[in-house]
């Protein structure tokens, strides 16, 4: 995401078979973290970084109102920069923010995942072109790494049943998966010397691609869930994106459609932007389509006993309201059917935003679905 990033897919589904059903044990979820939506663009991804910005941009008011709505967490997105100095001195008015976010959820019955969205030397964002692997080799940008989590979960670990932590936010290179589990596993450790009982979560590499899944690490930890982020038909989510290599700016398509129009309009996109779309054995769009791209995850989870979270799915503002809703209802049917909690992408701004919708009542609407 800047906004919602794009995911690379490479499908073999041949073999996905539903694995609910008559004699199969019921999935575990991530309790309390079901329903909810991400604060993106306020304590990360954003160009303003001043205090007025901090101040304003989310508000216990809009707390209350995502509360309102029927849901029932929001995941915060942070960046580093908020949080300590390059020399990674602590910046104790950068707390101040996640303190007030703990304060607002509790007072008006929701809770919060705190987001790791990006560590000193790593960054997830497409338009940043630092290096994407240095950080996986490099024992000192890892220390920071876990020092920061010790300060996170010693702050914040107090409270179990309000706030849950995600590690890192969309890890890209998959050459980095094995060097990912390691420090994962790592930070898992340090966090729970200080937050025995808070949820822990992480995802993959390829931007949190749910067939990153099964290659994470397996944790004997009651307490931690798998991530990945779903955009798909990339083709409809990011229509018109400005930052989608390939696509036109005035480029508009509804949902539902048919694959086979969805896949001539992909063709504009590389292959490993337009997504899942090519894949031979998927089934027209609607619940269909998306259980079985969920298909390998779901087969670890039930393996492993671990539940699962969507961190971030959504359509960008440029489409029409009905295919919003429509998308919507047909992804979160499966999420539902499976136990998978999940936070929309985005609350307000940042090219998805729920707010920016100008009928309220269309808000609500989608919410409802959420």
């Amino acid at each position: 995401n800047d906004t919602a990033t794009t995911e690379i897919y490479t499908l073999s589904l041949h073999d996905a078979l539903p694995i609910s059903g008559k004699g199969k044990k019921k999935m575990r979820t991530l309790n309390g973290y079901m329903h909810g939506v991400n604060l993106g663009g306020w304590l990360s991804q954003t160009a303003d970084t001043s205090k007025a910005h901090y101040d304003n941009f989310i508000t216990e008011e809009d707390i209350a109102y995502i509360a309102s709505l029927g849901l029932d967490h929001v995941r915060v997105p942070v960046d580093y920069t908020l949080l300590e100095e390059e020399d990674g001195t602590p910046k104790t008015e950068g707390y101040s923010y996640l303190d007030n976010c703990v304060t607002w959820c509790r007072t008006h019955g929701i809770r919060m995942i705190l987001d790791l969205h990006k560590t000193y030397g790593y960054s997830f964002d497409p338009l940043d072109k630092t290096d994407k692997t240095v950080f996986f080799r490099d024992a000192a940008l890892q220390e920071r790494f876990y020092t920061l989590w010790k300060i996170l979960a010693a702050r914040y670990g107090g409270a179990p049943e309000l706030v849950a932590f995600e590690l890192l936010n969309e890890i890209i290179e998959p050459e980095v998966a094995e060097a990912w589990n390691q420090i994962a596993l790592h930070a898992i450790a340090e966090i729970r010397v200080f937050a025995p009982e808070s949820w822990i979560i992480f995802g993959g590499v390829m931007y949190n691609n749910v067939l990153s899944v099964p290659m994470l690490a397996e944790v004997n930890d009651p307490k931690v869930a798998y991530t990945f982020h779903s955009y798909e038909p990339l083709i409809f989510t990011h229509q018109g994106a400005y930052w989608v290599d390939g696509m036109p700016s005035d480029f508009r398509i509804a949902y539902p459609n048919t694959i086979e129009n969805y896949r001539e309009s992909s063709k504009m996109l590389s292959q490993e932007l337009a997504g899942a779309i090519f894949e031979g054995d998927l089934p027209e769009v609607g619940p269909a389509f998306f259980e079985a791209l969920f298909q390998p995850a779901l087969k670890i989870a039930e393996e492993r006993d671990i539940p699962l979270y969507c961190g971030e799915y959504g359509v960008i503002d440029l489409a029409d309201n009905v295919s919003k809703i429509n998308w919507a209802s047909d992804i979160c049917a499966v999420f539902d059917k499976y136990g998978i909690g999940r936070a929309y992408w985005n609350y307000k701004e940042k090219d998805y935003g729920i707010v920016n919708i100008p009928d309220q009542n269309v808000q609500r609407e989608l919410a409802a679905k959420l």
